[in-house]
């Protein structure tokens, strides 16, 4: 589930590839990148790709290279992402403590298995029940969400900084390409009209 079936070698130069053939400005495919890399640090799994594009479209951005920079979170960066997040949102909100990658993960486990059960319970006499969500809420997913917005803002700038010149050098450097190719062709043409 969390390995490709290609390998990671061959999903990271795919993602590569991709945003090396975008037909866009690279102002924009960066801030399209830094819009998916901030996504990544929110506890809205399974709105990721949604959540970028959305901003990517607020900030004018990319939304194809937001979509790829969700890729930043990954089965590999989430342990490190969950503890970042928790960590910088436990001290904003003065917690002192922090819920280990473990109890995050536990704890929407719990929300989902009470959500479950309170949707059970709208048509059988059972009675529902928030105590798990209210807490979940409170311990994991206030700190996740105001943490991952800060850490997540950091990395997207970051993202963005970085990304941008990388573009903009790759771009120049496939013009000088192109630019040396057609003057090769452009040379032959004229050897081949001069014998002619």
């Amino acid at each position: 589930m969390a390995y490709p079936d290609g390998g990671w070698q061959r999903a990271g130069s795919y993602v590569w590839h991709r945003l090396r053939r975008l037909p866009d400005r690279p102002e924009r495919i960066a801030k399209g990148i830094a819009a998916g890399v901030m996504v990544s640090f929110l506890p809205i799994f399974g709105f990721h790709f949604l959540s970028a594009a959305a901003l990517a479209w607020v900030l004018r951005g990319n939304i194809l290279a937001a979509l790829l920079g969700t890729f930043f979170g990954n089965p590999f960066t989430f342990p490190l992402i969950v503890v970042g997040a928790m960590e910088t949102g436990s001290l904003i909100l003065g917690q002192g403590h922090m819920a280990t990658p473990r109890r995050v993960m536990s704890g929407f486990k719990s929300v989902w298995t009470e959500t479950m059960a309170n949707l059970h319970a709208l048509i059988t006499p059972a009675t529902a029940s928030w105590e798990q969500t209210r807490s979940f809420y409170a311990e994991v997913f206030l700190p996740y969400m105001l943490g991952g917005l800060v850490v997540g803002s950091i990395f997207g700038v970051i993202a963005y900084a970085v990304s941008l010149p990388i573009i903009r050098a790759y771009r120049a450097r496939r013009e000088r390409k192109l630019q040396k190719r057609f003057e090769r062709a452009r040379r032959a043409a004229q050897k081949t009209g001069q014998r002619n």
